[in-house]
């Protein structure tokens, strides 16, 4: 009686191949489904409401209220309590809360070392998402205290270098990045995070290039925290 001749290895690995389930070529891969996959502030983006810029008109900074108000009742203003959270080697004027003198070890946006002294400092408190930028993609139909709340609110607020600050006027995500490009992805999904917060919306161009800067860190996480969307009733 002949034998069968014996399977060749061919056969007996595409054999079980089909048991397992394998095909041994992985499947086609979607680079751009990646940063959607892994969640954040990347995916966050879809979220946002897209639509064109509207007027500038009617816009004006006292809309937001007095610069830099007390809306947490911590009995400093704003822009010394963002002053003493970034800042380091802090001194008072007061002991407590005027910031009299620090350092910002690495400015967000230009990655130097910068020295704060009240009164002749080149250190700014920024918004993130700019006041202006905000009329414009909804702020202008909001109430006075959820403007108040916006312009206050310490998730959209970061010490930085003056000049690159007023460099920045107020550009979106598709007309300004920090030239310091360790920090873009952190900066864009601060400006996310604020404006799903807030219900603003975005325009197409500046989608896309939210995109574009987080598919590249496609981990980054929406920052968390802030004060609430209503401020104390005295800031209504």
């Amino acid at each position: 009686m002949r034998r069968a001749p014996a399977p060749s290895a061919a056969v007996l690995l595409a054999s079980a191949l089909l048991l397992t389930g394998c095909t041994g070529t992985p499947p086609p891969t979607d680079r751009a489904r990646g940063p959607r996959a892994a969640g954040g502030a990347y995916a966050a983006v879809d979220a946002l409401a897209v639509k064109g810029r509207a007027p500038r008109t009617g816009y004006s900074r006292d809309a937001f209220g007095a610069a830099w108000l007390d809306t947490d009742a911590n009995g400093c203003g704003t822009r010394d309590d963002i002053l003493r959270r970034d800042l380091t080697g802090t001194r008072f004027k007061d002991g407590h809360c005027k910031v009299a003198s620090g350092v910002l070890e690495k400015d967000p946006y230009t990655g130097r070392r910068l020295e704060f002294a009240r009164g002749r400092s080149a250190i700014d408190v920024d918004h993130v998402v700019a006041l202006s930028d905000a009329w414009q993609k909804g702020a202008r139909g909001w109430d006075r205290g959820k403007r108040v709340a916006f312009a206050n609110d310490p998730l959209n607020l970061v010490a930085v270098d003056a000049a690159a600050n007023r460099g920045k006027g107020d550009g979106d995500t598709a007309t300004w990045l920090p030239a310091n490009r360790a920090y873009r992805c952190p900066y864009v999904a601060a400006q996310v995070a604020v404006k799903a917060k807030y219900g603003l919306w975005v325009t197409a161009a500046e989608r896309d290039a939210m995109k574009r800067v987080l598919a590249g860190c496609p981990q980054q996480a929406l920052p968390a925290g802030g004060n609430p969307t209503t401020p104390p009733a005295r800031f209504r």
